[in-house]
């Protein structure tokens, strides 16, 4: 048995504008390197599991976060979310393991694919021009 892995839960806030954030997400973390499963329980309620040497709780809070989910921020749910952030700290931190970068670049893909107004259209002679 893997000690490796491990089952989180994510709960949503329920007043987003996408009732179905949970499905949103499964779609989002399924191309994700390190997550195994992702299992739907309520439409805004999900189980992850993931591997903690390669993509860690805190990681995929932020990404759904910077993606436009909204995470629900309860007090126990806080409270949870340290617990875990800690744990895991810990525990990559006595296997040696440094941050992960490659998931940084696997959400940047996902990024640049959304359309947004961010992107500059000048050629890179014009945007150096002053």
């Amino acid at each position: 048995m893997n000690t490796h892995i491990k089952y989180r839960e994510i709960q949503f806030d329920a007043m987003h504008a996408d009732a179905k954030q949970a499905q949103s997400a499964i779609l989002l973390l399924a191309d994700v390197i390190g997550i195994s499963s992702s299992i739907i329980q309520t439409p805004c309620r999900l189980i992850v599991s993931y591997d903690i040497t390669q993509i860690t709780f805190d990681e995929i809070l932020y990404e759904l976060s910077d993606n436009g989910f909204h995470i629900y921020n309860s007090l126990l749910a806080k409270l949870k979310q340290a617990l875990y952030s800690y744990t895991e700290q810990t525990e990559r931190a006595n296997l040696a393991i440094s941050q992960n970068l490659s998931t940084r670049n696997m959400f940047m893909k996902q990024y640049q694919r959304r359309p947004h107004g961010c992107r500059d259209q000048r050629p890179t002679h014009w945007r150096n021009y002053l």
